[in-house]
């Protein structure tokens, strides 16, 4: 019975274990992998490469920018130097007025007789004692050695005077040293301190050479260079800045300077100004060797206004015959000739010095300083081969513009002064007339006319073409400038106000 029992409940469990198995089996699921999805994978993976080139650029473009920012905050360097060179007034100095027209004073001339007259005994006199000792000497040893006598004396022997010939020519194979003349010794002291004076304005020259790239008939691309002569006129404790003509520079791809030491070194143009077709370019210091620092010098503006230079010795150094570092000696024969040009008037001065006809450089007085910078373009047809130059003074406050980077204001204006006589016989109004205006310059395109009369720019009066000059030279470019113009009409000169911009 027991057996029965047992058999009957274990039966029960089964069906009661079965039964609850059954109720649970949807609860039951089998875990699957999922399938990989290749294009979101691709997707992301070009999403994350991009991402990743697109911080580089930024990490890139933020070290460009705050480089400098950072170099400059740990490594400060010095602010250039702002460069002047002091105008002068265009007066007449108090000692010019007491020499003008005269070479030398009256106490000179008779100076200068008396140093004559007494110099001249005692040259013939150590002439004659000269001959007088060498002469005989050659005689006895000639006589008493042979040929002995004769080497020596060849050695020994002297000119006179009259260019006597006193010894040296007894065998044809005896060597004669070169005596000077002693007529030509004042001639070749000149030249000699001509020469120091050369010398010392040398190191301040440089030749600028402009390199362009070229393509011949065969499409092989060479390199072509165009040389023009420069000078250093100022060091602003970053650059050294040299002063040259910009039309030699067109277009050059790059600017090599050779300094007088031999070594070069890659420039840029700082600022130019298109009328006087001059360029200061500057030569960062950290490309110039110690050595060539201490080799070159800065040349010295002098003045160009004295009464008494017209007659005076000048030496041109530069490019002068299409061969760099070339020199010749010469003077002035005229100055004060007025050249007019847009907005500016400067004078040329001429001299007896044959050139090219396109030179380069600059002209130099006894002091060794600059009074000219060579320009042959505003020569006249049969003077074109003598070189001219425009006069520094009137060219420094120019070059101190250029040499701060300063951009020369433009509004294309060419103005003269009026006579009084003219002014009063034709009843013209005070001011400066205006002789010609450039095509498509701010002046023209505003409306400004040939044979105007400039009367007012900004608050200031103009009575003559320097007022005008002056006005603009001290305005900023990119400014508006009131220009007041008296325009004739029928029965008077009307008053006529633009607003210009200056380029």
């Amino acid at each position: 019975m027991k057996d029965e029992k047992n058999e009957n409940l274990e039966s029960q469990n089964k069906n009661a274990s079965s039964e609850a198995a059954s109720d649970f089996e949807f609860l039951q699921e089998k875990i699957k992998e999922r399938p990989i999805n290749k294009k979101k994978l691709l997707r992301r993976t070009l999403i994350t490469a991009s991402m990743a080139v697109l911080f580089g650029l930024l990490a890139c473009l933020s070290f460009l920018l705050l480089e400098p920012v950072l170099n400059n905050w740990l490594y400060p360097e010095e602010e250039p130097e702002i460069v002047t060179f002091p105008q002068e007034q265009n007066e007449m100095l108090p000692e010019d007025m007491l020499t003008e027209g005269t070479t030398a004073s009256t106490e000179e001339i008779e100076k200068d007789a008396t140093e004559v007259t007494v110099s001249e005994p005692q040259t013939k006199d150590a002439a004659s004692e000269d001959i007088a000792i060498g002469y005989p000497s050659h005689q006895e040893n000639a006589e008493a050695d042979g040929a002995i006598g004769r080497e020596e004396h060849s050695k020994d022997s002297v000119l006179g005077d009259e260019g006597a010939y006193v010894g040296g020519a007894y065998e044809g194979d005896l060597e004669q040293e070169t005596v000077p003349i002693e007529p030509l010794r004042p001639y070749q002291a000149q030249y000699a301190e001509l020469y120091k004076i050369y010398s010392k304005v040398e190191s301040s020259m440089v030749t600028v050479t402009a390199v362009h790239s070229e393509v011949d008939w065969f499409n092989n691309t060479y390199q072509s260079e165009g040389t023009t002569a420069g000078v250093i006129i100022a060091n602003n404790n970053r650059e050294l800045l040299i002063l040259s003509k910009k039309s030699s520079l067109n277009d050059a791809e790059l600017i090599r300077v050779s300094f007088c030491d031999g070594s070069d070194a890659e420039a840029v143009i700082k600022q130019y100004d298109q009328n006087t077709d001059l360029a200061v370019l500057a030569v960062d210091l950290k490309n110039i060797t110690s050595e060539t620092l201490a080799s070159v010098t800065v040349v010295t503006l002098g003045s160009s206004v004295s009464s008494g230079i017209t007659g005076t010795p000048i030496i041109a150094i530069g490019n002068l015959f299409g061969y760099k570092d070339t020199v010749c000696y010469g003077m002035i024969t005229s100055r004060g000739n007025v050249i007019t040009m847009a907005d500016s008037e400067y004078k040329l001065m001429t001299t007896d010095i044959y050139a090219g006809t396109n030179p380069s450089g600059i002209l130099v007085n006894m002091n060794g300083e600059v009074i000219g910078i060579i320009d042959n373009s505003h020569n006249n047809d049969d003077t074109r081969n003598l070189l001219s130059a425009v006069e520094i003074t009137e060219l420094k406050g120019l070059i101190t513009k250029l040499s701060n980077g300063e951009h020369i204001p433009y509004l294309g204006i060419y103005a003269q002064d009026i006579s009084a006589q003219i002014r009063t016989e034709m009843g013209l109004p005070q001011g400066a007339f205006i002789v010609d205006i450039d095509m498509d310059s701010p002046a023209m395109l505003k409306g400004i006319q040939k044979g105007d009369i400039l009367v007012q720019v900004g608050s200031q009066e103009i009575k003559s073409a320097a007022d005008y000059m002056n006005v603009l030279r001290n305005t900023k470019a990119d400014s508006s400038i009131n220009i007041v113009v008296r325009r004739e009409s029928v029965n008077a000169y009307e008053e006529m106000h633009f607003v210009l911009q200056a380029e």
